[in-house]
This record gives structure tokens, sequence and C-alpha cells, in this order.
């Protein structure tokens, strides 16, 4: 099948090399001309075959919008758009209407991966009318992992990245109880190989996980972590998750103080933890840490 690809950075150039291993013909157009195979979005429309599909794996938001915009004035009725990207699912139900309007189709892909993508597969959760998802059927079954596993047609358009967000919420608090237990493990005297008692629960333990292999991992490179800064940044798929549970009165505590975390780990100095040290010196006459 022939398909073009619009953004070929980590995740976008290894989807490009799976599709081609997989053998489909594959047109890829990036910013950069040096990774990129045509010029421009017109060349890259000019050289699919009708009915055309062109993937998008850009920045969700504005880079996202602007190349819809581009799309919709070069394909043709009958053409699709697949959005690859983290957008954000409300903006998926407003880019298909806008391409419906064209006679274009628009299904949402919720890609995960990562750079472990080429190797392993993208896990694949699809959005959009099944028309133009069973058309498309070639290109997730040549990116998903091998198996029966990995691939879903989630539901309408807006399904398929309304569960990655989920599932990335869900990585959020999973992340945030491994750190946690780490940080335990270290404080306490009694446990002198914290490093192999991660590695210990990699079998036969529940708690086991493909994060839990990678956490060994970063562990063997940097035993105690030592080399890095405790700083973590949150892609927006947090936050749109806690906004969801929200919005349908849904309940997210872990998810929640996960992404809350993330924020904590951005202030040198806890504003916050300031009153709190006020508080317990004006009621408790407790001990408070000057900055002199």
């Amino acid at each position: 099948m022939q398909i073009g690809l619009v953004g070929l950075g980590k995740m976008g150039g290894n989807m490009r090399e799976r599709l081609r291993n997989a053998g489909h013909e594959v047109f890829g157009y990036d910013t950069n001309p040096d990774v990129s195979d045509v010029d421009n979005l017109v060349e890259l429309a000019d050289r699919l075959r009708a009915p055309r599909a062109i993937w998008v794996m850009v920045p969700a938001g504005a880079a996202t919008q602007g190349v819809i915009d581009q799309l919709a004035s070069v394909l043709k009725p009958g053409d699709t758009v697949i959005d690859g990207g983290n957008s954000r699912w409300t903006d998926d139900e407003k880019h298909a209407e806008e391409l419906a309007k064209h006679g274009i189709g628009f299904v949402d892909a919720g890609v995960s991966g990562g750079v472990w993508g080429l190797e392993n597969g993208y896990a694949l959760m699809v959005g959009g009318d099944k028309e133009h998802v069973d058309r498309l059927k070639p290109i997730f079954d040549a990116l998903k992992p091998e198996g029966p596993y990995g691939y879903v047609h989630a539901g309408k358009v807006g399904a398929g990245h309304f569960a990655k967000m989920v599932h990335n919420g869900i990585e959020y608090a999973m992340m945030q109880a491994y750190a946690e237990g780490w940080e335990l493990l270290e404080k306490v005297d009694s446990v002198t190989d914290v490093r192999e008692v991660f590695r210990s629960w990699q079998e036969g333990t529940v708690i086991r996980s493909w994060l839990l292999d990678l956490a060994v991992n970063a562990l063997d490179e940097d035993e105690h972590l030592e080399k890095l800064r405790g700083y973590a940044e949150d892609s927006g798929e947090g936050r749109w998750t806690v906004e969801a549970g929200i919005d349908n009165a849904v309940p997210l505590p872990a998810i929640t103080a996960s992404l809350f975390a993330r924020f904590a780990s951005r202030q040198p100095d806890s504003p916050q933890m300031k009153l709190i040290a006020a508080l317990r010196n004006q009621f408790g006459g407790h001990a408070v840490e000057s900055t002199k």
C-alpha cells in the first residue's frame, strides 16, 4: 500500500522504516530536507495514487492544525488523513469536520511505542468511521506488534486519542509508584542493593512490567541516579486526563497525584511549604529553617 508520512522525527522516521520493511511504499515529508523524500506537501500528494492516505506525525496544537489546513487544500475527495500525533480528542472532532467539507476522511491514531517501536511495533488505538479505518488496516497491521494484540478500533473520531490519553495518564501513575518505592528503598539503611531489588521484581511478581524493565536499565546505567536532576516535564496528556475526569465526574486520585508530583519537581523551593512551616511555627513554636 502507498502512504504519505508528514513528520519524520524520532517516531515518524522509525515508522517510515517499519512500513518500508513490511513492503509498503512510503513517501515522507519533513521540514528538515536531510530526511525528507519530497520538498513540500503538494509534491507529497502528487506522488501518491488516489485514493491517497497521509499520516501526520507532528506536535499537537498549532503545528497539526497547520498541516491539516494545508492538506485540505491539496488532497481530493476520497482521500484520508490520519493524525498519529498526541492531539487532544476534541481537536480530532474539529479536524474531521473541517476535512469532511472537502470530502476527505479523517482517522485519529493514538500511538505508543516510542523509540522502541521500530523493533517491537507500535500499540495503536484508532478512532474514525469504519470505512476509513478498514481501508488503512494494512498500514495498521504493519505498524502494530506481532501477534493478536496491540491494535484496536476504539470507536468514532476522537476515540483513538482519548484512549491514548488515558493510557498516558495510567503511565503517569505507574511511573510515580515505581519512583516512590525506589526513593523509600534508597532511604532506609537496611536495604543495601536497591537496584537488585528492582531486578528481582522482573520475574514472578505482580508488579513486573516493561516500565520496570526500563527502570532497571536506567539503574544499570546510573545506580543511584546521581547524574540526573529531579525534574520531570508533562506532555499535556496527563493534564487532559485529569480534566476529562473532572468533566465526567470520574475520580482519578492516583493519576492526579502523579501529575501534581511532576509540578512539584519543578520547584527548587516549595512556596507552599514555606507557609506550612510558618504556620507550624505560629501555632506550635516549631523550628523553621532560614534561607540565610
